[in-house]
């Protein structure tokens, strides 16, 4: 007489594998960088308005005051953060060849990081006088 108290199914019992324990983990870092993302791009949007009709140098001169930097590089991580999660989600729920799954997740993180990079690099330099 077989046991009916593991609530596992057949195949999960035979690969061992259980709940990968770490959507609550995404699901969350999603909500928190949504939230940061609006508060943020409000933000950037008055940044960006008070540049227009400026000089070139007057926009370095805002670009390159430290607590403006400071909020750029925030956007600029929360932002490639929440688009890395959100395409990795549409990746996972509609890319169906476990192979092709793989290569677009990493192609994914690989296009997020290197879009943080140039744009962190960006603000980097105006912000050091570059």
């Amino acid at each position: 007489m077989q046991s009916h108290s593991s609530m596992r199914t057949p195949l999960g019992r035979v690969r061992g594998l259980g709940s990968a324990k770490s959507g609550t983990g995404h699901f969350w870092l999603q909500r928190v960088t949504a939230a940061s993302n609006l508060i943020l791009t409000v933000i950037f949007v008055f940044i960006v308005i008070a540049l227009v009709g400026k000089p070139y140098p007057a926009a370095i001169a805002l670009l390159s005051h430290p607590l403006v930097a400071i909020l750029m590089l925030l956007f600029i991580l929360s932002a490639c953060i929440h688009m890395r999660i959100g395409m990795q989600v549409i990746i996972e729920d509609y890319v169906h060849g476990e192979g092709v799954k793989v290569l677009a997740v990493m192609a994914n993180t690989f296009f997020a990081v290197a879009v943080g990079a140039a744009s962190v690099y960006a603000v980097l330099k105006l912000s050091f006088g570059g």
